[in-house]
């Protein structure tokens, strides 16, 4: 059957016009480029370049332009007169704007995962890669970008021609930019003073990091600048837009050498939008520059200059000249800070914590998140300033505890220090993947964090801040069994029997008497035989036993405070799920390991004040009391509550409830037998 010739006409005119299409064409007929198009007809420039020039394209989404924030959009910067397909393109292109600023490219991942960016705008790459002609038969070039690119401008007040600046022209001419007011005055005084305008003059590609004159408050921070501070605020040989930049991966500054190592990195806040934040990394101090990180918030980021890129930050990198007191009052002004809703929580409970971190010499400060505090039952607990008060208190510690002391000390081991909080102590523990990657936990009141800002240095002392509020629980007496690597002896051992199920329960109040993994091995090495059968899956019946008589139900549970004084120095006495449990309580400064058993590790011996319990004639320390849980509170223990009948497992019994399981099977199978051949002869 003949198709109409109508159709045949029209089919091929929008074949003919598909094939012959311009770049311009392309453009206008994309509905999602409307905004980009519209602000090129009017631009008589590019309008003649799109008709008779070889170009590049750079167009961005209508979506672009809804997020966009600046004044005016300059054309020309997304139009380079050299037609580049993406794998053409190389770290530069120039641009056709005046003076030809260079547009930086940035290629992120692997063959098809790869990301490019052009300044900090991301190619959207099944759009792009379109080449066309135009009407003279040039080449043309279209890649579709999610951001408007946005070159440095002169202020339109301003008398001066300055056209593509390096970093130094930059703060030369600071005032006369289009830079949203920020002011760099006190930065080029010291560049210029220290003679290291070569610095920001370099050519090549690099990226600096210029200090506002708001953060040389207060003195005297600005006479701590030397020609290395100047250095630490400098990455060589890389630009680094923040949307491309690898966050989190420490990048080396000009301040990297033998007697000096300093290196920064780039991270962001959960908010939305993102707050971007760098910070310095002093790894190898001198005499003038003090070991540890100093954090600064980036408040105008991606200003393109003709030898890299600039990120005005809201104060100097690299200077330690702050107590951990005055590093949280710094917050006290910012609704967006990193520690801004910590600071607030410590104002509502009073300032004697404040008081207290400021008369240490020597502290270690745990700060949660302003995204820690959205997860935790905050309202109801700040009315209880009593109780406030000890939670802040569980994240001090009155030591200078950096990462590489946490790492010394928990070597192969898990390591404890004694906190702010009577009788409370923190957890650590280092965690590596499979890419050597390491993860820093803290367990403090049965609540396990992870550092996401570590070793930001005071001169008392470090702030760590970390992901969750630590003594105010969020899991359950089961997830807590199953997720704490010091307990895994115990959560394998309830799960033979299905014992764990019930700690799930979150209607009921548990207080578990745990043993760690030290506790069992301290049981073989009393009771070799019963600890092997113990942990056998023909002995399951016999361990949900014993867990049985570590557990007590009731209408609450019970913190090492509450029984010593139920004790009231005699014995108290408890129903466990199985028996009673008859215990005395006593606290006590006592020598103890300060590392979880390792038997490669030499265990250091420190003194603390704690509790230990004494159950059938044996003295039994409380290794880590009142870990809170949803639904009740364990205390980890060094021995398991085992009475001497428990000792003797009886093997008989055991044997004879197999035989009567495999006699059991034997007859099902036999009956089975017997219903198929029944089955057969009826049908």
């Amino acid at each position: 059957m003949k198709a109409p010739v109508g159709i045949v006409l029209i089919f091929l005119s929008t074949f003919t016009l598909g094939k012959n299409a311009t770049l311009e064409e392309r453009i206008r007929d994309d509905s999602d480029l409307s905004q980009f198009y519209s602000l090129l007809e009017r631009n008589q420039v590019a309008m003649a370049s799109l008709k008779y020039r070889s170009l590049t394209l750079f167009a961005p989404t209508n979506e672009a332009f809804q997020r966009f924030t600046g004044n005016t959009t300059h054309v020309l910067y997304h139009i380079s007169t050299v037609a580049t397909t993406l794998e053409q393109l190389g770290t530069t292109i120039s641009s056709d704007l005046e003076g030809n600023p260079p547009l930086y490219i940035t290629r992120r991942g692997k063959a098809s995962q790869e990301q490019i960016f052009i300044n900090n705008a991301l190619v959207l790459r099944s759009r792009s890669n379109v080449q066309l002609q135009n009407s003279d038969g040039r080449k043309q070039v279209l890649h579709v970008i999610d951001d408007v690119l946005q070159p440095l401008t002169v202020l339109p007040s301003s008398s001066i021609e300055l056209f593509s600046p390096d970093a130094f022209q930059f703060l030369t001419y600071s005032e006369s930019l289009d830079v949203n007011s920020h002011r760099m005055r006190s930065y080029r005084e010291k560049v210029i003073m220290n003679k290291k305008e070569n610095v920001f003059q370099a050519v090549g590609s690099h990226t600096f990091f210029i200090p506002v004159d708001e953060g040389f408050k207060p003195p005297p921070r600005a006479d701590l600048f030397d020609k290395k501070v100047i250095d630490g605020h400098v990455i060589p040989n890389l630009v680094l837009f923040t949307a491309a930049a690898p966050y989190g991966d420490p990048l080396r500054t000009l301040a990297f050498e033998d007697n000096l190592k300093v290196q920064i990195t780039f991270s962001q806040s959960d908010s939305k939008p993102p707050k971007i934040y760098v910070t310095s990394n002093t790894m190898i101090g001198d005499g003038k520059h003090t070991p540890g990180n100093v954090l600064a918030e980036v408040v105008k980021a991606n200003i393109p200059v003709k030898n890299g890129v600039v990120h005005l930050i809201s104060k100097p990198l690299m200077i330690v000249d702050n107590t951990v007191k005055e590093f949280l009052e710094s917050f006290e002004d910012k609704d967006d800070g990193p520690l801004n809703k910590f600071y607030e929580v410590i104002m509502k409970v009073g300032s004697d914590f404040m008081q207290s971190i400021n008369g240490m010499k020597n502290v270690t400060l745990f700060a949660p998140s302003n995204e820690a505090w959205a997860t935790s039952n905050l309202d109801n607990l700040i009315k209880d300033k009593d109780r406030m008060r000890d939670i802040l208190n569980l994240h001090i510690v009155k030591d200078r505890l950096t990462i590489d002391k946490i790492k010394k000390n928990n070597v192969n081991a898990i390591s404890q220090v004694p906190t702010n909080a009577d009788k409370k102590f923190l957890y650590f523990n280092v965690i590596t993947d499979q890419d050597n990657n390491e993860t820093i936990t803290v367990e403090g009141g049965g609540v396990n964090a992870t550092l996401i800002q570590a070793d930001i240095a005071a001169t008392n002392g470090y702030v760590h801040i970390i992901d969750r509020v630590l003594g105010i629980p969020y899991t359950t007496v089961y997830e807590k069994l199953k997720s704490d690597p010091m307990l895994n002896k115990t959560y394998h051992l309830g799960m033979l029997p299905r014992f764990n199920e019930q700690l799930d329960n979150v209607r009921r109040k548990y207080t578990f008497f745990v043993p760690r993994d030290k506790a069992w091995r301290n049981l073989e090495r009393t009771w070799p035989s019963t600890y092997k059968k113990l942990f056998m899956p023909a002995f399951s019946y016999h361990a949900s036993s014993i867990l049985e008589h570590h557990l007590i139900l009731a209408d609450r549970s019970y913190t090492m405070a509450d029984l010593k004084a139920l004790a009231n120095d005699s014995v108290v006495v408890l129903s466990a799920m199985r028996g009673i449990l008859k215990l005395k309580i006593r606290e006590e400064d006592r020598q103890e390991d300060n590392h979880m058993y390792n038997p490669h590790h030499q265990e250091q011996q420190v003194y603390n004040s704690g509790y230990a319990i004494q159950f059938n004639n044996r003295w039994i320390n409380v290794f880590r009391p009142d870990v809170e849980c949803t639904n009740g509170v364990i205390h980890v223990i060094d021995f398991p509550l085992m009475e001497e009948s428990d000792m003797k497992i009886n093997v008989a019994s055991v044997s004879s409830t197999a035989t009567l399981i495999k006699s059991s099977l034997i007859q099902i199978i036999v009956l089975l037998g017997i219903f198929k051949i029944l089955c057969t002869k009826y049908n």
